[in-house]
């Protein structure tokens, strides 16, 4: 019975609007106060231990170095040097906005910072090429989503935390989804917009002036790479990856683009700080959360459940990502994380998947739901740029979500998808 008032509290708290991370704290209080009050002094250590981990140094370096990137010049060059990759195929700005976003998605980790960064460059120079408002906001935020996909991936760190997996295997397990989702937009928006005549003129190729972008833009490029490979092969943990990628983009904007400032970097420091303490407040609590439904059983009653169903494992594929889809259009990605791996991935793991596939099919299909209303924090993101109804810029993304579904479908069914590459590097 005292569960009860755990789940329905949270929803009850939740729908009032109270901050997520607080809905569920106060969920947990109501619960232990009727259940087992003595419990109620243990709150605060298991706050802390919640977010008491190394792993978790990651998250806000990451989401500071994509800050920095904005602010010191990084982002404009990677814009420009896929401007003149692209003009050759008449790829015109809606290619290089997903291309970009392939790219800005190998620093920042982060798809919020992608639309943000990326979409108040691309979103006012693509209408004026020609490209309707719908459709230039709904091609930044689709493409956005490879940003928490593509490694280094903010998301995976949080997953790893909670299952264990290494943070490397998970980033190479992202890698080919990431770029499949990227390809297959590619060519959808090169389909459409031929149709519909949204391409430029084609500009015969000058290999002076793509020279000048690939110089210009070389320190931009490496910095993924050079994240990838010192994580991937263990040269260094995600944190210290992290910590680098801070300090490369700090260099890069001081001594090489000479664009990025003293107050810019305080400015950056507490917009990271806002955000990141807010998702550590939700991993905290979250952890209570988690730890009372595993005193209740809960994940071997959801267990049962599944396994006396006699479905097969496809099946069960499927309606894992039906409920992803479905969670992803009201929590966010990381509280969504937190709650859904200790129930589901036991269960997974039963029908022989695997946690490394298990994570690329929540985090790929959890950030569909970055760009479907009502929580949306891309669409939100980019309403702040645009100013268009969110619902006009999830109408304009559509076309292009189906992409990341048929991704999600693909990755699900075929486990070589995300265990091939980490295989290969001998995770």
């Amino acid at each position: 019975m005292a569960l009860v008032f755990l789940l329905v509290g949270l929803i009850i708290f939740a729908a009032i609007g109270v901050p997520l991370a607080f809905a569920i704290g106060a969920s947990c209080i109501t619960y232990l106060s009727i259940d087992t009050p003595m419990f109620l002094s243990m709150m605060p250590q298991r706050v802390w231990n919640g977010v008491f981990s190394e792993l978790m140094i990651a998250m806000p370096l990451f989401m500071l170095a994509g800050e920095l990137m904005n602010t010191g010049g990084i982002t404009r060059r990677i814009i420009d040097f896929c401007m003149e990759l692209l003009r050759p195929i008449r790829g015109g700005l809606g290619e290089v906005n997903i291309v970009a976003s392939m790219i800005f998605g190998g620093i920042s980790g982060s798809s919020v910072a992608d639309t943000s960064a990326l979409g108040s460059i691309l979103i006012p120079a693509m209408q004026d090429k020609g490209y309707p408002p719908d459709a230039s906001a709904g091609i930044t935020v689709a493409s956005s989503t490879m940003g928490m996909i593509i490694p280094p991936s903010t998301p995976m760190v949080v997953y790893a935390m909670v299952s264990g997996a290494s943070v490397g295997a998970l980033f190479m397990a992202g890698a080919v989804p990431g770029l499949l989702i990227g390809l297959t937009q590619l060519i959808l928006v090169y389909i459409i917009s031929s149709r519909k005549g949204w391409h430029p003129e084609r500009v015969p190729f000058s290999g002076k002036r793509f020279a000048r972008a690939m110089l210009s833009g070389i320190p931009a490029l490496l910095m993924p790479l050079f994240i990838i490979i010192c994580v991937s092969f263990g040269i260094c943990t995600a944190s210290e990856s992290a910590g680098v990628a801070v300090l490369y983009s700090i260099l890069v904007g001081f001594f090489i683009y000479r664009e990025l400032t003293w107050k810019a970097i305080w400015n950056a420091l507490k917009k990271t700080l806002i955000s990141s303490s807010s998702v550590m407040l939700i991993i905290g609590f979250t952890s209570i959360f988690t730890w009372i439904l595993t005193i209740q059983k809960v994940p071997d009653l959801v267990a049962n459940f599944f396994m006396g169903m006699n479905v097969p494992a496809w099946g069960i594929a499927l309606m894992f990502d039906a409920l992803i889809l479905i969670i992803g259009t009201f929590i966010d990605v990381s509280p969504a994380i937190l709650l859904l791996t200790p129930i589901m991935l036991p269960v997974m793991q039963h029908y022989g998947f695997t946690a490394l596939q298990f994570g690329a099919m929540m985090i790929t299909g959890l950030a569909i739901g970055l760009v479907t209303p009502p929580v949306g924090m891309c669409l939100n993101a980019c309403n702040k740029i645009n100013r268009m109804p969110i619902i006009d810029i999830f109408k304009g993304a559509l076309p292009y979500v189906t992409c990341n579904v048929i991704v999600l479908i693909a990755i699900s069914l075929i486990p070589q998808l995300t265990t091939w590459l980490p295989a290969l590097l001998g995770y």
